[in-house]
């Protein structure tokens, strides 16, 4: 995301950024603008910034059961994959020895 900030160096504005996003949030160096380019106002970037609601106790057990679901539920597939391939491996080892030995 680009935005512009008004500072007196490019030093002063990773500041004024770093102070406002959080340390080590900045991912570029600012640089020294003499034209009118497309950038979003800081003012902007910030009224468009909404807090998130802490869960209640009960709808976060919720979302992490939700979570364990879709995580137990990808390894599953991921298992029946390995289990297809080594298989599919087995038989094809199998028929290439059989091969070779008539």
């Amino acid at each position: 995301m680009q935005t512009m900030v008004y500072a007196d160096s490019s030093f002063h504005a990773k500041l004024i950024l770093e102070y406002q996003f959080g340390i080590g949030n900045v991912s570029g160096t600012p640089a020294v603008s003499t034209a009118k380019e497309s950038y979003t106002p800081l003012e902007e970037i910030i009224a468009s910034i909404k807090p998130v609601k802490p869960l209640s106790p009960q709808a976060a057990r919720i979302d992490s059961l939700k979570k364990q679901k879709a995580a137990v539920s990808k390894n599953l597939d991921a298992e029946r994959d390995r289990q297809k391939v080594a298989k599919a491996q087995q038989q094809i080892h199998m028929a290439t020895t059989q091969k070779s030995a008539a």
